[in-house]
């Protein structure tokens, strides 16, 4: 029995495009995908929790670097979409969600490189850099290429003044 992907949800979520001094953004590289891609701090908002302090959450528990060291500077104006491939619906997030639903925000990181740590509690990276911002849709796997591409266009005013 396939699982129809229009009859599921998309799963609520918050994202942020963390920028160092030199403007450059944080991805890691996901402990659990066999292919060469990278992307930036996201996942769920828990029941009752807003999306703000989801993003906080997950940039700790995927970066290690410390509340202090983020500044949220912006918020995209829109949630922001995208669709699992067909082979990965019903595989992940036991089979409940069709993608994600994202708000993303966009922070500064006031640390050092000294101050990420991407050995956590439940590790989620096998290794981090700092990119390019235009580099940041030929990172991502490529069903998230479109998302990423909106990310960049939501915050543009910003990138270049970081």
């Amino acid at each position: 029995m396939s699982i129809d992907p229009e009859t599921l949800p998309y799963r609520p979520c918050a994202g942020v495009m963390i920028l160092n001094a030199e403007g450059q953004v944080f991805v890691g590289q996901r402990l659990d995908n066999v292919v060469e891609a990278w992307q930036m701090p996201q996942g769920g908002i828990d029941p009752g929790e807003d999306a703000e302090t989801a993003a906080r959450r997950e940039v700790g528990e995927e970066t290690g670097i410390a509340p202090e060291h983020i500044q949220i500077v912006a918020q995209a104006p829109d949630e922001m979409f995208y669709d699992l491939p067909a082979e990965l619906v019903g595989r992940i997030w036991k089979g409940k969600y069709r993608g994600q639903r994202q708000i993303w925000f966009l922070a500064r990181f006031t640390g050092t490189d000294a101050d990420v740590n991407i050995e956590t509690e439940h590790p989620e990276f096998r290794a981090w850099k700092w990119a390019d911002p235009a580099d940041l849709p030929a990172l991502i796997v490529p069903f998230k290429k479109a998302l990423y591409e909106d990310i960049l266009a939501a915050f543009a005013p910003h990138l270049d003044r970081a």
